[in-house]
């Protein structure tokens, strides 16, 4: 342990660039996550390591700042009546024991094979399962968007009628978000895999969000929302856990979270001027993207671990730029989405608005 200690003090140097990178990505993170309620950091993990922090060291950080972005977000988007508390405590309590797993995993990758083993570790993580998560997201929306029912209620899925439908005395419990009742024991599974993921990357709303609209029934804009409260109570034990051993750099943690705490309430207001599968597409097509970004530092990590032929110093510098260069196209097409549809939204109701008002008018 005490080697992991003193590894975890060599973070890095910070100047002013480096500042105010991170506070643009935070910012960034922020405005993504009021936005689609992941979370923001499957954008702020590898955002971190571009800079040559390390995977634990990352995921530890960006925890810390998650848990009171999470409390402002879930506030906010309270107040448009989109969260279900209920169902985020009901996840969040397993999801604290997810992450208390994962994060004693990611504790031993690092103690056995170093800095290398934890950032192949968070970064192959992250390649299946964006890949996973991100191609069914997009395909999702695809479908919705074809289909000409972006307009229309979202329907229940077959999973998620049949997880409604099994009856299983004495653990039913009703969420306002479903409008049925579930068994907690559903609910479990997949707040611990949500935990275990967070503690993992940093990010559990690739599962949290899609497990609650396809798997339990619940609305795009709820899952979203609700997923505010469960990224908050797992970032709070999560912080913890990292912190005690010494993991966790508060610097990195602090400057991301003043961006992110403009950007979530911005995003949060977002959610109320877009169609429930445009937040399907933003959190799929970013996904898709920041996937090609962590595979290419796959292989550099596999050379320094010695599992491949070392890579040259040209060739890993190369995967490195270009790398960090579609992280920052996937920031700012994520932020453009956003900002977009906001201002897009705002424009339609202004003109409803000017409508009404002439139309009183006249009468």
């Amino acid at each position: 342990m005490h080697d992991m200690v003193k590894e975890a003090a060599n973070f890095i140097n910070l100047d002013v660039m480096t500042v105010a990178y991170l506070f643009i990505v935070g910012f960034v993170g922020g405005l993504v996550s009021g936005f689609i309620g992941s979370g923001g950091a499957f954008v702020l993990t590898p955002a971190m390591m571009s800079l040559g922090v390390p995977g634990l060291v990352a995921v530890a950080s960006n925890m810390c700042h998650k848990f009171p972005k999470a409390l402002i977000g879930a506030l906010k988007r309270a107040k448009y009546g989109q969260v279900d508390v209920k169902l985020g405590i009901v996840l969040g309590i397993s999801a604290e024991a997810g992450v208390l797993y994962g994060a004693q995993i990611q504790e031993n990758i690092k103690k056995n094979f170093g800095d290398a083993g934890s950032n192949l570790y968070v970064s192959a993580a992250f390649v299946v399962i964006l890949a996973i998560v991100g191609s069914f997201v997009l395909l999702d929306a695809w479908k919705t968007y074809k289909s000409g029912n972006t307009n229309e209620e979202e329907k229940l899925t077959k999973l998620a009628r049949r997880v409604q439908s099994i009856n299983i005395p004495g653990t039913m419990v009703y969420f306002k978000s479903l409008n049925a009742k579930v068994s907690v024991l559903f609910t479990i599974p997949l707040g611990f895999a949500t935990g275990m993921l967070a503690a993992t990357i940093a990010v559990g709303g690739f599962i949290g969000v899609p497990s609650m609209i396809y798997v339990l029934g619940a609305p795009s804009l709820m899952a979203s929302a609700t997923e505010l409260v469960i990224a908050f109570v797992m970032g709070l034990g999560g912080s913890l856990k990292y912190a005690m051993h010494g993991l966790v750099d508060i610097r990195l943690a602090m400057i991301i979270l003043a961006g992110s705490l403009f950007g979530i309430q911005l995003g949060a207001i977002g959610t109320t001027y877009v169609k429930p599968h445009m937040i399907k597409v933003v959190m799929g097509l970013i996904m898709v993207i920041v996937l090609f970004s962590r595979a290419l530092m796959v292989p550099v990590y596999l050379s320094q671990l010695g599992l491949i032929q070392t890579l040259s110093d040209a060739l890993t510098k190369t995967l490195k730029n270009v790398s960090f260069g579609i992280m920052i196209f996937a920031l700012v097409l994520g932020a453009f989405i956003v900002l977009k549809a906001m201002w897009q939204g705002r424009r339609v109701e202004r003109l409803q608005h000017a409508g009404a008002a002439l139309e009183h008018g006249k009468v």
